[in-house]
């Protein structure tokens, strides 16, 4: 009787597309929990450990990330403010030039004092600006670097190459590796008489 139930079972099975994908799934089922009780302990340590691996890789990159944008918030959030910090500079810079050339103090006790608490005020603005990787730009005596110079005059002066930086008419600075604002400079230039000496040497060494 029952080998006539198996029998009825797997002919409904072959008629039957339902029972037959059934089928197969659990097949498949048995398959995988085979696979699963096949794999030894070390295997499934050695996954964990993959797993673990990957999981970390993942975490330090999102760090990188995370540390990267915090460094470019900083560096860029605070360019404007620092770029704007500059007119403090600039009008101390007035303020002394002013207080200097006033007649009515001149070499007075109050406008020594002056002088020398501006000097106070302009150091500590340095200060704070190293501190925070503002540094002023070396001009003087230096060649005119496109870069970080903009020259505003040409003077002439015949002890200097030409292209040498004679005069800053305002301060430039730079913000860790990067422009904050260009100097403004006045460069050295020869007289046209020792521009044209100079030519006349040349053609006579080159005649020779």
């Amino acid at each position: 009787m029952e080998k006539e139930q198996n029998q009825n079972i797997e002919e409904n099975k072959k008629e039957d597309p339902i029972l037959q994908e059934a089928d197969k799934d659990s097949e498949n089922i048995d398959v995988k929990e085979n696979q699963l009780k096949e794999k030894s302990p070390e295997d499934k340590i050695l996954e964990l450990e993959d797993k673990l691996a990957r999981t970390f890789a993942e975490m330090e990159n999102q760090r990188r990330r995370f540390e990267k944008e915090k460094d470019d918030a900083f560096e860029y959030g605070g360019f404007a403010l620092a770029k704007e910090a500059l007119s403090l500079i600039d009008n101390l810079e007035r303020s002394k030039q002013i207080l200097q050339n006033d007649e009515s103090l001149k070499s007075s006790e109050a406008q020594k004092k002056m002088l020398e608490h501006f000097d106070i005020i302009y150091k500590d603005l340095i200060s704070i600006f190293l501190k925070n990787n503002i540094k002023q730009i070396d001009s003087l005596n230096k060649k005119l670097d496109p870069n970080l110079h903009q020259a505003m005059m040409e003077i002439v002066d015949d002890q200097k190459e030409p292209g040498t930086i004679v005069q800053e008419i305002q301060k430039g600075f730079t913000i860790k590796d990067r422009l904050l604002r260009p100097s403004l400079v006045g460069v050295s230039k020869k007289t046209e008489n020792v521009v044209k000496k100079n030519e006349e040497n040349k053609e006579n060494l080159d005649k020779k």
